[in-house]
């Protein structure tokens, strides 16, 4: 009969000490900060005084040291601030977090299920055809199928011996990311731009490293909106904004025009009804209901994304009911999707998402 082994439980959350594990921590910490190095280590101490995870080998002094020795930070005008080294660790920590869970689920095949010029190897062959390009030609079975038809001694290679090589074809995508940084995305004491912030970046490095052919413009938005860079996505912030949803499609799809690939889409994270316009300079702003004016203008831009065969996947992370019937209206008009997400699956929707439409075959 066979036995069990008990042994007293120790949670693993907590770090164990020494510079890697500190430094998980550290980067899970800038998420929540802002990118503020101080803050951050500020609360590392008060974590550390409470689970005591520094022993009298390695404190917190020796962990800020080995930071700045390795380029986590570096010192300008007395203030303590994250590199660039930095900026690409928290992003690399979010896409393992994200990204990792789906990996372990057996997912993030991409491949189409149309053969032809590609980029992938599989194992189809077929004899040459005339427009094949060169690089398709399996030269050493080439070889072998002439010295089979024709013999060893006088060495000939013709056409019918050619044996070409099905490649995967993989379609090239041009993603815009809209998030929603109206002031609405940390009230009613729930953090919601740290998660879609999160998003943002890991969707970010799997792009760079993984699909590089691809390209991601992030757009936020609150009164106005407006593109930022991967590497301002560390230091992004909710401010005193309404919700300008149609200034965010319509700057995402000007960027979407001036990509040259054939699948185009926009995923937009919001928590919120659409409440303000701007018009002749001025803020038109309604947040007490769904207000016609800014609806109307709203359904118009998602109506436009389609004519221009741009899809827009919403993640809703609200649950009230009426907000939810605009954003089935919205879908309805765009021909997109919506997605009612928690914000512990956030990151595992859109990652299946995204690679998902990255099957969708170029005509």
């Amino acid at each position: 009969m066979k036995g069990f082994q008990f042994s007293k439980f120790l949670p693993n959350e907590r770090p164990k000490g020494g510079f890697d594990e500190m430094l998980k921590l550290f980067t899970q910490l800038l998420n929540y900060t802002a990118g503020d190095a101080g803050e951050a280590l500020a609360w590392m101490n008060e974590l550390d005084k409470q689970y005591k995870f520094t022993n009298n080998d390695y404190g917190m002094g020796d962990f800020m040291e080995d930071l700045k020795e390795k380029g986590y930070l570096t010192e300008e005008n007395g203030e303590t601030k994250i590199t660039a080294k930095t900026e690409q660790t928290i992003r690399q920590s979010a896409l393992e977090e994200i990204f990792g869970k789906l990996k372990k689920a057996g997912k993030g095949n991409h491949n189409s299920n149309i053969s032809g010029i590609g980029e992938e190897k599989n194992a189809d062959r077929r004899e040459f055809n005339f427009g094949d390009s060169l690089d398709q030609i399996d030269m050493t079975a080439s070889i072998h199928n002439a010295q089979i038809n024709h013999g060893i001694g006088n060495f000939t290679l013709t056409e019918r011996d050619l044996e070409v090589e099905e490649k995967d074809y993989k379609t090239l995508t041009s993603t815009v990311l809209m998030i929603d940084i109206s002031h609405s995305m940390i009230l009613y004491g729930e953090d919601r731009i740290t998660p879609a912030k999160k998003t943002a970046m890991a969707l970010a490095e799997l792009i760079r490293t993984k699909y590089p052919k691809d390209t991601l413009d992030i757009v936020v938005f609150g009164n106005d909106a407006w593109p930022i860079t991967i590497k301002d996505l560390s230091y992004l912030q909710v401010g005193p904004y309404h919700t300008n949803t149609f200034a965010g499609l319509e700057l995402a799809t000007d960027l979407l025009r001036r990509r040259k690939t054939h699948n185009k889409q926009i995923f937009m994270i919001t928590d919120g009804k659409p409440t303000c316009l701007k018009e002749n300079g001025r803020y038109y702003k309604n947040s007490v209901g769904l207000d016609r004016k800014v609806i109307a203008k709203t359904l118009n831009m998602a109506a436009q994304c389609k004519r221009l065969n741009i899809p827009i996947t919403t993640f809703m992370i609200a649950k009230d009911p009426y907000l939810q019937q605009f954003v089935r209206q919205f879908t309805e008009i765009n021909g997109g999707r919506a997605f009612y997400s928690s914000l512990n699956g956030l990151g595992e929707y859109i990652f299946e998402d995204y690679i998902k439409n990255r099957r969708r075959t170029v005509r």
